[in-house]
């Protein structure tokens, strides 16, 4: 085992894996984090802790990771290079993996003018797949980037990143999930599906490339809540494609979250049918109390122990 966590334990037993995912507050409210992490509780089987999602100031990923362990749930950090320079990333990697952190999403980050710090200054040093080659240097060989510097300790992290299958140009999007691989990701979650026909086409292209066996593929799926959030993200959300039949479904519905939730069950079956995907990352934003509905519907409940 490269880290001995939860997910890796699911998914080595070549159980269908559910991540979940929970935004920190835009302060230090711990009891945020812990009403929400009570949705997830037994619905999932690790829960994703983002990063200062769109470049807005929220509480760390590392606080907010500790907290769900205290907590007897599983994080995955997410930690974005938008923020830190490569001696702050190794830095937070020994806090996170002291504080009994075993899996970790590496991200480049959104651009700050998306968010409410415009003015900050972003880092970059290193980009999301130099991100994985240095957590696996880290963990496989023991020693800083450079190879020089020996870790003190062991660095037992489950690696992941993130793919989109719906950006342009399409054709490249598989050499990139190539390059992670290659860098040494154990495993991917996808951007939020809805085009099942393009996310097919991408999992063909995957397979060719006999990259479903290398790494651990999750297919990320967001409930809907209304015809206007559908009309909203198919427009102004980067990277999402929304076919017009789903789009009109939730327009015409006469209970639009129930429907959107309905839409939300029915992708987690076709997905389970295709080949090479070993789980989803469901990504129930701001509406947590929904998974549990979600999981059962999709016959997901209750969870493997192992």
């Amino acid at each position: 085992m490269k880290s001995g966590s939860n997910l890796e334990k699911i998914l080595g037993k070549g159980e269908f894996a559910v991540t979940g995912e929970l935004g920190p507050p835009k302060g230090n409210a711990a009891e945020v984090i812990k009403k929400k992490a009570e949705h997830l509780r037994g619905k999932v089987d690790a829960v994703n802790v983002t990063d200062n999602q769109t470049s807005i100031v929220r509480m760390s990923s590392i606080a907010t990771s500790a907290i769900l362990i205290q907590m007897g749930l599983e994080p995955v950090m997410q930690m974005v290079t938008r923020d830190r320079n490569r001696i702050a990333i190794q830095s937070d990697i020994f806090g996170a993996t002291a504080l009994g952190i075993k899996n970790m999403l590496c991200l480049s980050g959104d651009h700050q003018n998306f968010g409410n710090q415009k003015d900050a200054a972003n880092v970059f040093d290193i980009d999301s797949i130099q991100l994985i080659q240095c957590v696996k240097t880290m963990r496989d060989e023991g020693t800083l980037l450079g190879g020089e510097e020996k870790v003190e300790g062991e660095i037992k992290l489950f690696i992941g990143a993130a793919a989109n299958p719906f950006a342009d140009p399409f054709e490249f999007r598989v050499v990139r999930l190539a390059k992670k691989a290659r860098a040494g990701v154990d495993f991917i979650q996808t951007q939020c599906i809805y085009d099942m026909d393009r996310f097919k086409e991408w999992m063909r292209m995957v397979r060719d490339r006999g990259l479903h066996e290398k790494v651990h593929i999750l297919a990320g799926v967001t409930p809907l809540k209304s015809g206007g959030m559908a009309r909203y993200m198919a427009k102004n959300v980067a990277g999402i494609i929304i076919p017009d039949a789903i789009i009109e479904r939730m327009v015409k519905a006469k209970e639009p979250a129930q429907e959107g939730i309905k839409i939300c069950v029915e992708q987690i079956h076709q997905l389970r049918e295709i080949e090479g995907v070993h789980g989803i990352h469901l990504m129930a934003i701001e509406w947590e109390e929904k998974v549990r509905e979600i999981a059962e519907g999709a016959g997901l409940l209750p969870r493997p122990k192992v």
